[in-house]
């Protein structure tokens, strides 16, 4: 179960309020909402995690300049400081959520204890195995842009757009967990304030990665990756975490980017034995 805040502007879900217990402050991914971390949050029983929507996504307002990594980080450091916590905590970051991460590590270093980044984009979206995918997906998001905002919003919350992301990247063969999966997408993959915000928050996505400031990043950090991501191969995974003074990569075999999903239980597994 977890428990409803608000801090200024910004929306955020508590699981096991104990401010006794030492806490994980998790990251989402592009247009996912605190939902996404829901699975891995749930099984974290010895931690206090606190899940915030990004600005701009689910119940939190959009933030007043752009949405970019700098402006992402800044809230972020804000955020942390608002909780006014005892002691630093562990961050972690999916995805998109990694990018916002590991930039922030770099910024703010002693505000966190460990960095944790799960499906980490360690690689240029416009090299990788899905460049292609990726030149539609600018195309699709510019066009958002540029559309009135009702047919802006009607496109970017295609329920056809929506699946076809889905099943490119839900690997699992069990036909509950994809509908499940499918569903989760279907119901919080639109959830966001306006097409600007969408088109800023991709921009920022495509622009970045978690690469460009690793060899920045001393804390101990943990990179969990899939070994058939598409986003970012499992061989680019690899040369990430060596860039890193001090991390340490776990593989999940049969996963690619939705490891929060198809795989929580590993996740949390992984995340227990790293910050003990």
């Amino acid at each position: 179960m977890s428990l409803r805040h608000k801090q200024h502007d910004t929306i955020y879900y508590t699981y096991n309020n104990n401010p006794k217990l030492p806490v994980i402050i998790m990251i989402h991914g592009f247009r996912g909402t605190h939902h996404g971390m829901d699975l891995i949050a749930k099984r974290l029983n010895e931690y206090m995690v606190i899940v915030p929507d990004l600005p701009g996504f689910g119940e939190t307002k959009p933030l007043a300049n752009e949405h970019s990594i700098e402006n992402y980080v800044k809230w972020l450091n804000k955020f942390i400081i608002g909780l006014n916590l005892s002691k630093p905590p562990i961050l972690l970051g999916h995805s998109f959520g990694s990018i916002i991460t590991a930039h922030y590590a770099t910024e703010y270093p002693e505000t966190i204890e460990k960095l944790i980044l799960v499906n980490p984009i360690g690689s240029p979206a416009l090299k990788g195995p899905k460049a292609i995918m990726t030149r539609l997906a600018i195309v699709y998001y510019w066009l958002g842009r540029k559309l009135p905002e009702r047919l802006a919003t009607a496109l970017l919350s295609s329920k056809l757009i929506v699946l076809i992301m889905s099943n490119t990247m839900a690997k699992t063969s069990d036909k509950e967990l994809r509908n499940f999966i499918h569903n989760q997408h279907l119901t919080h993959f639109s959830s966001f304030t306006n097409s600007q915000v969408v088109a800023e928050a991709f921009n920022a996505s495509v622009k970045n990665t978690v690469r460009d400031v690793a060899h920045k990043i001393s804390l101990p950090t943990l990179l969990i990756a899939g070994d058939i991501d598409d986003i970012t191969p499992i061989n680019e995974q690899h040369e990430l975490s060596r860039i890193f003074s001090n991390a340490k990569i776990e593989v999940i075999k049969g996963v690619g980017h939705l490891t929060h999903y198809e795989t929580p239980e590993i996740v949390a597994d992984a995340i227990v034995k790293f910050t003990r």
